[in-house]
């Protein structure tokens, strides 16, 4: 199945809805990423989804750094 790829120009003006700062476009995973509001908006069938409910944050998505892990 191919992904759906979002248009260069839409990704050119949007902005996170809750900052209005700018927003990093990760291809790979199909995701908006708002380093400001620490949120990563979901990008569905090549539509972003720009709504903070539908976000989620980027501590769940990495692990923390610096941290060693559990059981150590």
């Amino acid at each position: 199945m191919e992904k759906k790829t979002v248009d260069p120009k839409l990704l050119e003006i949007l902005v996170c809805p809750l900052t209005k700062g700018p927003l990093r476009y990760d291809a790979e995973r199909q995701e908006l990423i708002s380093d400001r509001a620490g949120l990563i908006y979901p990008i569905r069938d090549g539509i972003p989804i720009m709504l903070v409910d539908e976000a989620r944050p980027i501590e769940a998505d990495a692990p923390a750094a610096g941290k060693a892990p559990e059981g150590s």
